[in-house]
């Protein structure tokens, strides 16, 4: 068999499944079908026909049988009309075909078997070089035409698809363990965080074991900085329309930011999507000269972002984002050694989260479509000249992602695998010589000059709420001890070891240890497995033997089993907090 690229395997599937929703549903409006990152999808309009999970069995089995049937994919450069008699009672099509005669570009068909589709390309030599065993129809959805929320609801059906059976079933495996690791399941499990409908969606509340932790994350991230010269700061959640439009977010974000309108004072403002523009405020009020550069702000401040409904869940996608924000302004001969020191802070961060192997860097930049960035070609030419030049120096594991740049300036966006493979985007640093120019900020250089500084944007958890909910799923609610909001229960086996229990309980306490006894009078199997439902590190269980010999029968998270004297005990846990390991 031919190796194919799996992007094409996956389009072409796309195209089988299209074939296969006629052969089974044939007045249905097929509309779109292209591949993504773990398989492909087609949105089809069934009229008056539905469509449930169950019946995903059978449309696969179509498409079996249809697979060994096609070969290859013929392509046909054809007109506008000729396209259109092709679709003629697909609206959907005719209006793809309608809008790419008026922007004049060219028209392709692509016929494999007996259907053919409205296709710009990127399929395989051959469908005979596809698996049949590499994929699998997996569910289905409701999505928009267009994702246009006033355009008709279509169904959604999506496949998994990879080069081989071995690929596909190691995914399937992959999901499944990911189900089971699912924050929104866990964190309910551990009482960590609550969604209210009253509240509103995307809006997380932290219970207090959830903002214990994220306490403790931020309280790391601070750590990490300070010896770096950082100063926190702090900044209002909303500002003047003003502020944004000499940012630019005004011109290229307004739709994504929430406005507020005062009650009494009748003004309008902006609950603030991000930090940076109040950031530049801070540095403008200063008369700083080259002796105080670089000047470096940190702030972890919730922004809010308008996110579709439709897309927020849990803690990974939200309207209130907590980010580790930080804005540094220097010289163009600092931005190396700021961006050393960022990566080092990065590095370190996601060693000790245990999630730095095999991480990669994208080095975003700017596509040919000017009209979406801000600033001068010449500007962005320098800022991704610094910052492929910081990859290189830092031997970064570093690939190009044209276009995914933010709309003033190019960025590095850290890609980390959880533990069970899936690859997540947190970290980003973003070379920024716009915003600067906008704000008319300046320093003082050796001349007596004013000289224009350059702005560092970087977060190194991304956003707490994302941040943490991937944490939830990366340790599967096992965190390890530093981060876990209850490091160590304690386990009487009845009401006369109660007194000696507490003594130990306050002796942890006043260690510093966060400790939890269980008071309630349920069975000692009951408690201990209630202990690991809530995933806490180390269950003490104190018996008459223990309160005779002064040891405790201690169990760690894995298993693990050993009797150790009290202080021995809380030295060693001591340690592995402090350790962070």
């Amino acid at each position: 068999m031919n190796i194919e690229p799996v992007e094409h395997i996956r389009h072409s599937l796309a195209h089988l499944l299209g074939a296969a929703v006629l052969k089974l549903y044939p007045t249905a409006q097929i509309t779109l079908g292209p591949a993504v990152d773990d398989g492909f999808y087609y949105d089809v309009d069934l009229g008056e026909s539905k469509l449930v999970e169950e019946d995903l069995t059978k449309l696969e089995a179509v498409m079996r049988n249809l697979l060994p049937t096609w070969d290859g994919f013929v392509m046909r450069v054809v007109s506008a009309d000729e396209a259109r008699e092709v679709f003629a009672g697909n609206q959907y099509k005719l209006e793809l075909i309608n809008e790419i005669a008026e922007k004049g570009e060219e028209i392709t068909l692509y016929t494999s078997g007996d259907f053919t589709d409205l296709c710009k390309g990127g399929h395989v030599a051959s469908m005979k070089n596809i698996d049949a065993d590499g994929f699998k129809l997996s569910r289905i959805a409701g999505a928009y035409w267009r994702g246009n929320e006033k355009n008709k609801m279509l169904t959604r059906i999506y496949g998994y698809a990879f080069s081989n059976k071995e690929e596909l079933d190691a995914y399937l495996t992959q999901q499944e363990e990911a189900r089971k690791r699912d924050h929104r399941k866990i964190g309910a499990e551990m009482k960590l965080f609550t969604i209210s409908p009253l509240v509103g969606s995307g809006l997380p509340l932290f219970q207090p074991k959830g903002a214990l932790m994220r306490k403790l994350i931020e309280e790391y991230l601070w750590e990490l900085h300070k010896d770096f010269g950082y100063d926190r700061v702090w900044t209002p959640h909303l500002a003047k329309a003003e502020l944004y439009h000499t940012s630019g977010h005004g011109q290229h974000y307004l739709d994504d930011m929430f406005a507020v309108h005062g009650g009494t004072s009748k003004e309008e403002f902006y609950l603030k999507p991000m930090n940076c523009p109040h950031h530049m405020q801070l540095f403008a009020d200063n008369q700083f000269s080259y002796r105080d550069m670089p000047v470096r702000y940190f702030e972890p401040a919730t922004v809010y972002r308008d996110e579709k409904t439709g897309q927020l869940g849990g803690l990974t996608r939200v309207r209130a984002i907590t980010q580790d924000d930080g804005h540094l302004f220097c010289r163009t001969t600092q931005i190396h050694e700021e961006f050393k020191k960022i990566v080092e802070i990065i590095k370190q961060f996601y060693t000790t989260m245990g999630m730095i192997e095999g991480y990669k860097v994208r080095l975003s930049l700017r596509d040919d479509d000017k009209s979406k960035w801000l600033g001068t070609d010449a500007v962005w030419e320098m800022a991704e000249a610094a910052l492929k030049a910081v990859c290189t120096d830092q031997d970064l594991p570093f690939f190009i992602g044209e276009g995914e740049a933010a709309f003033y300036g190019p960025k590095l966006d850290f890609m980390f695998k959880d533990a069970i493979g899936r690859e997540h985007q947190l970290a980003t640093i973003q070379c920024d010589f716009n915003l600067p120019e906008r704000f008319d900020l300046s320093f003082i250089n050796e001349e007596g000059k004013k000289e224009r500084p350059v702005v560092i944007h970087r977060a190194i958890s991304g956003s707490l709420e994302r941040f943490m909910g991937v944490m939830i799923e990366h340790f599967a609610g096992h965190f390890p001890v530093w981060l876990s909001p209850v490091q160590v229960k304690i386990v009487p086996i009845g009401e006369r070891q109660a007194h000696y229990s507490y003594a130990v309980y306050e002796k942890m306490k006043a260690s510093g240890i966060r400790v939890e006894i269980d008071q309630t009078g349920e069975s000692l199997g009951k408690k201990v497995r209630l202990a690991k439902t809530e995933r806490v590190p180390y269950v003490l269980v104190i018996g008459d033997k223990e309160m005779q010999s002064e040891l405790l029968a201690l169990e760690s998270k894995d298993g693990k089993k050993d009797m150790v004297h009290i202080d021995q005990m809380i030295e060693e846990l001591k340690k592995e907090i402090s350790d962070r390991v």
